[in-house]
């Protein structure tokens, strides 16, 4: 689904990847904008925002081709917005539905209330307002003669200004090239980054656009494995910014990384030396101390990577295995994480998009290998707890 397909693009701008970079930066504005909360309201509205966000998406998902003026036109409207949202529900309910009716019913019921002005909402309107116009501003230069764009900019000045009272927003605003508005500058260039870089595919995917599917998936699955609350959340979370390491070392496909051990140890350890260097510098500020904190515990710190199964016991991260953090470590209070689950949902992204490629007519043998290799990895290895991968695979068919 492409944005801004009726103007001049520098590269091809994809809904997915705004949908990432807006979770993002709710991720970020939840952060700080929680840090006085109680553990019970902090894991509320952490849920909020994640199903808001996936909402959300699901819902751009079916009206993709209504411009955003005409949209917000008819969602003014109550009538109209109920007429419209009736319609994508329509669309939605054969897709929806075996996640289950309760996350049908919260969907429904989410729909329902557009005017609803909760901290959640607010944090994932401004965070909308912020991506999109990130985006604008790459290519606002290169339209010099669209009568639109300076009732665009002011416009996207005006929305901006509606979410300043969210702690970070204003260094956003400012655009600033520290702090958490250098950080989410940063992130936004993973939509430059194509997946599968040496191999022609339709469509391309970008990292950004894939971080966001990982994380859709990791919740849909801790759904599956009756995840505690906490647990599914760290999941999208952790999916959502699994690949941010790119932002210094590009996709590096797998094969390299995995042909010698200390290849990919090598990696790793670029990675961490950048990520201090280019990402952590940013947030150096007391007021992000948090924010790093999670970062790195999803990102993989004191031992662990992002694919580790880790929970958090006496202030210290520790590794555990799967069956452990399903049947022993599945509650809040240990904080966990399913490095497990979230390589089997990058796995599962990562052959949809080579099946959706070759399904659109572009046949290679980097495709057809991929799809063979992640097949049979879950032919040898088929179950999380309520899910079969290789039958799920075997649908692809």
């Amino acid at each position: 689904m492409k944005r801004w397909n009726d103007k001049l693009r520098p590269v091809e701008l994809l809904e997915v990847d705004k949908q990432a970079h807006k979770m993002i930066t709710a991720f970020a504005l939840y952060i700080l904008n929680s840090r006085e909360m109680s553990s019970e309201k902090k894991q509320q509205l952490a849920e909020d925002i994640i199903l808001g966000g996936i909402f959300e998406y699901l819902y751009r998902l079916v009206i993709t081709d209504i411009k955003p003026p005409v949209f917000y036109r008819i969602k003014s409207n109550p009538e109209h917005y109920k007429q419209l949202t009736k319609w994508v529900l329509e669309q939605l309910e054969p897709r929806i539905q075996p996640l289950g009716k309760e996350f049908w019913g919260k969907l429904r019921a989410y729909l329902a209330k557009p005017e609803d002005n909760s901290l959640a909402r607010r944090i994932l309107s401004g965070a909308h307002i912020f991506a999109s116009s990130w985006e604008f501003s790459l290519i606002k230069g290169i339209n010099p003669g669209d009568v639109e764009l300076k009732e665009i900019e002011e416009n996207f000045q005006v929305l901006l200004r509606e979410y300043a009272d969210l702690k970070g927003m204003e260094d956003l605003i400012q655009g600033s090239k520290q702090g958490l508005g250098g950080f989410l500058n940063l992130c936004g260039r993973l939509r430059f980054q194509k997946r599968w870089s040496q191999t022609p595919r339709i469509p391309e995917t970008s990292v950004l656009g894939h971080m966001f599917i990982v994380a859709c998936f990791a919740y849909f699955f801790s759904l599956s494995v009756r995840a505690c609350p906490l647990r599914r959340q760290n999941n999208f979370f952790a999916g959502l910014l699994h690949d941010l390491p790119e932002l210094l070392t590009r996709d590096i496909i797998s094969p390299v990384k995995q042909s010698v051990q200390r290849i990919g140890d090598l990696i790793k350890e670029y990675e961490n030396q950048e990520l201090e260097l280019r990402v952590f510098a940013l947030l150096k500020e007391p007021v992000y101390d948090e924010l790093t904190y999670r970062l790195r515990y999803f990102l993989g710190a004191e031992g662990a990577t992002e694919f580790d199964s880790t929970i958090i016991k006496n202030n210290k991260i520790t590794k555990v295995t799967w069956d452990d953090l399903q049947n022993v470590y599945n509650e809040d209070c240990f904080d966990p994480k399913d490095g497990y689950l979230l390589k089997v949902c990058d796995n599962l992204a990562a052959f949809i998009e080579a099946y959706t490629a070759t399904r659109n007519g572009i046949t290679n043998e980097q495709l057809q290998h991929a799809q063979w290799k992640i097949r049979n990895l879950y032919q040898k290895q088929p179950f999380l707890e309520g899910v079969h991968i290789g039958s799920l695979l075997a649908d692809f068919d």
